[in-house]
């Protein structure tokens, strides 16, 4: 039977949004939708609003803890600014954190009983390199902890600022339960690997082992990275995903190309070495006006994507034209190759579900939004301010929710002993060096 109900709307406000708290409720619930944006809030701890999707889950790191450099003189054209994502998520539950706090040019235009009155910022200050601040992060018991700071070189027109290519796996020395260490990795170019590993505390780089791939091109990366295996995915919608174990002596990247006919042409052939760029996009759940960019070009990132589901990686399209064909694929055990579990048609759906208010007569094509983690039959899609839930093997949409703010999520799983573990550390022994500010350990109470 079709749930034809829409839930209540979340409020834009972080004040509003986080005034009860809802620890217990999430100790009950399987899995979070985790807003990436994640402002730092003037609290004494961390806050968290976990609720069940459809509805978006929110966390929010201290502003002290991001604070690392002094604020700006306030008779200066400059002006503090603070910002924060959730970059990525274990397989587990824990979330990486990460924070900037930068300068922008905001000049003093007057002053108005001795508060200056400025134009609105304009940019990011030249003179003044963002401090980057990262944590891991878990949702439930509202433990952080601080990494230590790494060497990065800032370029404004890249924007780097959020490592939007930085991922979080965890390991556990049995099979299920709390894991007793984590890794965080990215791919900056060609055979080099960043990477911190909770047991050594501390960032090195490493050279990983190429792998074959089937022709020279460069990975284009609009999706976050996904944990999966003890691996880190890196994945380009058009060709396919690599991946690595970060915490191997002797990384070795591992590539998987896209089913057979979801591959699509280079977009700029090119026989230099292929290499991971860093493409600063918006993720796949961002807003965006059109269907193709400036240049005319589609953005395919909008309309497939890869995930965890039921233990498995999957491969999820929609086709850009009607009847807006939606399939799943799950990737084989052995990595050789993909199989097809779902096709269906939208267009089709949305006529036997009565849903009047999906805009079908603009004819723009749904986007993929996530997969559920636990339901490999279940797609949220975007349709117009909509997030549209369709079960495969049913046929049908079963939940609906009109966001009045940009959709844009990270699923994560909550087992049940996440509420009662600890994220590891380098010395877990220790447990006061695990208190002091270099590797903060914060349990809130929400407001």
């Amino acid at each position: 039977m079709l749930l034809r109900r829409r839930l209540p709307g979340l409020s834009a406000s972080v004040s509003g949004s986080l005034r009860r708290s809802l620890t217990t409720a999430a100790a009950r619930i399987p899995w979070a939708m985790v807003r990436r944006n994640a402002w730092p809030v003037q609290a004494p701890s961390a806050q968290v609003r976990l609720v069940e999707p459809p509805r978006i889950s929110e966390v929010h790191v201290p502003d002290h803890l991001v604070k690392t450099a002094p604020a700006p003189d306030p008779a200066s054209d400059v002006v503090e600014g603070l910002c924060g994502t959730v970059c990525a998520a274990s397989g587990d539950g824990l979330l990486l954190l990460v924070y900037a706090q930068m300068r922008l040019t905001a000049r003093i235009l007057a002053q108005q009983g001795g508060v200056p009155l400025r134009v609105p910022p304009q940019g990011f200050d030249p003179d003044h390199a963002p401090n980057v601040t990262r944590f891991v992060f878990n949702p439930v018991t509202h433990q952080v902890s601080r990494l230590p700071p790494r060497v990065t070189k800032f370029n404004a027109d890249t924007g780097p600022l959020f490592d939007v290519h930085m991922g979080l796996v965890t390991q556990a020395d049995r099979r299920h339960g709390p894991p007793d260490r984590f890794a965080v990795a990215e791919l900056p170019e060609g055979d080099l690997m960043l990477r911190f590993l909770s047991e050594k505390d501390k960032w090195e780089t490493v050279t990983v082992s190429p792998c074959h791939l089937p022709s020279a091109r460069r990975m284009d990366i609009h999706h976050g990275v996904l944990a999966f295996r003890g691996r880190l995915w890196w994945v380009d919608q058009t060709w396919g995903a690599i991946s690595v174990d970060p915490f191997s002596d002797r990384p070795e990247l591992s590539f998987v190309e896209l089913p057979r006919g979801s591959v699509l042409p280079a977009e700029a052939p090119t026989h230099k070495p292929v290499t991971v760029t860093m493409c600063f996009q918006h993720d796949a759940g961002s807003q965006q006006s059109d269907d193709e960019d400036d240049a005319g070009k589609v953005s395919w990132y909008l309309y497939r994507r890869m995930g965890v589901s039921e233990g498995r990686m999957r491969y999820v399209e929609v086709s850009l034209k009607e009847p807006f064909l939606l399939s799943s694929f799950a990737l084989d055990d052995d990595g050789s190759g993909w199989t097809l579990e779902h096709r269906v048609a939208l267009s089709k759906i949305w006529a036997d579900g009565g849903y009047p208010w999906i805009p079908v007569k603009v004819g723009k094509t749904p986007r993929i939004a996530l997969l559920h983690p636990l339901n490999a039959s279940v797609v949220y899609l975007k349709v117009d301010k909509h997030v549209v839930v369709v079960d495969m093997n049913l046929k049908e949409v079963i939940a609906s929710y009109l966001y009045k703010t940009d959709f844009n999520c990270i699923p994560c799983v909550l087992p049940p002993w996440l509420g009662s573990s600890r994220i590891p550390s380098a010395d877990k022994k220790d447990s006061e060096k695990n208190k002091t500010l270099a590797n903060v350990l914060v349990r809130s109470d929400i407001l």
